[in-house]
């Protein structure tokens, strides 16, 4: 606790100059004595402080004085600050202490230049932090998980990483209920409950077990070919790099890509409505037609 004590008052001299030892001790709430003795301690490791007596009077550092920060340049000096900036978008007060501390160290005002927010829209921050604490500190996890079915399911997970893949947020651990490490969506977990059961470190973080059942699951990896008309030019370019698109004379676009011919897939091409077709593979092509058949009999 002194420790911590002695390291905070260098960076409180080192933002605001000169304080007392009232507000000091005020601050960490300690008595006057206490803090004339962490003054002391501070002197005796050889930290240029001093402290004036009578009116204007504190508690100060040599001018001159800069904690050693010599092993790193100005610019990865600028470069860890402007990190931990964007990293405090999600309110983690261990975050913005850093960030407060390492700007007194190098004696930098910071820049806003980005903004980063790790939550969706329907989250709340605390939710990833509450993820990040457990898998820094090898917290076990309990909540409840809805499949691709809606079945809901309680899961035990030792989390290992929080992964953004297409525009979605997964959680990769070990499932304490299957034995198995396990992949899981971030937007069908719910009720999140960090335990105070540690787990130690496993060897492998390869995600196995069974795919859910799909009828595109046996087209993996596959090269599609979209054909998109031109009312949806809004998201051919949202959705895809310029280089895999072709714009057509009539103002459509062919758009290639190689991706997962997943149920995912079939969501995402119901996304554009009858603006959209699937050109090539074949398959591909009549699984979703077939789709499209079994959606159109809802509607008879």
């Amino acid at each position: 606790m002194q420790t911590e004590r002695l390291f905070e008052i260098i960076y409180i001299l080192l933002q605001k100059k000169k304080v007392t030892a009232s507000e000091l001790a005020e601050h960490f709430g300690v008595s006057r004595r206490t803090i004339c003795r962490d003054i002391d301690t501070l002197s005796l490791t050889n930290i240029p402080i001093y402290a004036e007596k009578g009116k204007g009077g504190g508690i100060s550092l040599m001018p001159e004085f800069v904690l050693n920060k010599s092993i790193l340049s100005e610019q990865e000096q600028d470069e860890i600050l402007s990190a931990l900036q964007s990293l405090s978008s999600i309110q983690s007060d261990d975050t913005n202490k850093t960030l407060q501390k390492l700007s007194a160290i190098f004696d930098k005002t910071t820049t806003n230049w980005l903004e980063v927010d790790f939550s969706g829209w329907s989250y709340e921050n605390d939710f990833f932090n509450d993820f990040k604490h457990a898998i820094l500190e090898r917290r076990i996890i309990e909540f409840d998980y809805y499949n691709s079915y809606g079945d809901k399911a309680f899961r035990r997970v030792e989390p290992v990483q929080l992964w953004f893949k297409s525009k979605s947020w997964y959680l990769k651990g070990f499932c304490l209920n299957k034995k198995d490490m396990r992949l899981y969506k971030l937007s069908r977990i719910k009720n999140l409950a960090v335990t105070d059961e540690h787990f130690s470190e496993r060897g492998s973080l390869v995600v196995s077990g069974n795919p859910v059942p799909s009828p595109f699951q046996e087209y993996q990896n596959a090269t599609i070919k979209f054909r998109i008309e031109p009312e949806m030019a809004y998201r051919v370019y949202d959705d895809f790099y310029e280089n895999i698109v072709e714009k057509q004379a009539d103002g459509s676009f062919i758009v290639t890509v190689t991706w997962q011919g997943d149920e995912w897939l079939n969501g995402y091409v119901l996304s554009y409505g009858k603006y959209i077709e699937v050109l090539e593979p074949a398959h591909i092509r009549k699984a979703i037609k077939e789709n499209a058949i079994e959606i159109s009999k809802k509607y008879l």
